[in-house]
């Protein structure tokens, strides 16, 4: 087993940047298409289960096990991935809205909209 300040390296690497810039663009396509929200976490238990994979396969970290670490690492890497893939969406559905309905709306934030008054 690696040493946890590589494991954190490997976590940033592998996790973060990658997987989250994955999950930021999948969040960024599911808006555009003008698909539903609940759609990301489908998307994203998926991804987690590629980059659980990942971490297997790359650095001999455990793959899955339902009562040991594995298991919370795996529903880390997820949070991690939907909270991109939410970002990335709302980003984006924000811009939408007040781009396509500019009589309506006006942002009211980077991450919220409101009616014109």
């Amino acid at each position: 087993m690696y040493p946890v300040a590589q494991n954190t390296w490997v976590f940033i690497l592998l996790t973060c940047v990658i997987g989250g810039g994955a999950a930021f663009m999948a969040g960024r396509g599911l808006a555009l298409k003008w698909r539903p929200v609940w759609q990301l976490v489908f998307y994203m238990l998926l991804l987690g289960a590629g980059i659980r994979f990942l971490h297997f396969a790359l650095f001999q970290e455990p793959l899955v096990h339902p009562y040991g670490d594995a298991a919370w690492r795996y529903a880390l890497d997820t949070a991690v991935l939907m909270a991109a893939a939410f970002l990335g969406f709302r980003l984006t559905r924000v811009r939408q809205m007040v781009t396509q309905y500019h009589w309506l709306y006006r942002k009211a934030g980077p991450l919220a909209w409101r009616e014109k008054a």
